[in-house]
């Protein structure tokens, strides 16, 4: 089964948000390669929940994708942040799903820790500038992580 993680503001969406209200959307990202992510995930798949632009970003706990991917409404919102003049009802290229808490960590793993794991290289995350909201996480480096928590 594939892994994911995927950012999110706290102010927006924390993870605690997501515990209390259980299921969600996911809306909003406007990368294309992060867009193509979401597109792969499939219902069922797990995640690990990002806090970022935070004063502590880091790994706050894990998720699971609850739905299929569908047509972002946000992009044809004008009043929306993350509204897209060029998307139309029937040509919308943005997509949203929805996801579901499973999990919120004791302590968020700081990106400081996460950079500091020789298993974790690889992943995007850690890399200087990357700023990709969504990305795969091999399952090695699921493994990696789940044991800092």
């Amino acid at each position: 089964m594939p892994y994911w993680l995927m950012k999110s503001e706290p102010d927006e969406l924390s993870i605690h948000d997501l515990q209390r209200l259980g299921q969600t959307r996911w809306d909003g990202v406007r990368n294309y390669q992060a867009r193509n992510f979401m597109r792969s995930m499939q219902p069922g798949e797990l995640f690990f929940f990002y806090h970022s632009s935070c004063p502590q970003p880091g790994i706050a706990g894990i998720a699971r994708i609850a739905s299929a991917h569908y047509p972002d409404p946000t992009a044809l919102e004008p009043e929306s942040h993350y509204f897209d003049a060029k998307a139309s009802a029937t040509k919308n290229p943005w997509s949203a799903l929805d996801v579901a808490f499973v999990e919120a960590f004791r302590q968020v793993i700081p990106l400081t820790q996460l950079k500091a794991q020789s298993a974790l290289l690889e992943l995007p995350l850690v890399h200087k500038g990357s700023r990709l909201s969504v990305m795969p996480v091999s399952s090695q480096e699921w493994a990696a992580i789940l044991a800092m928590r």
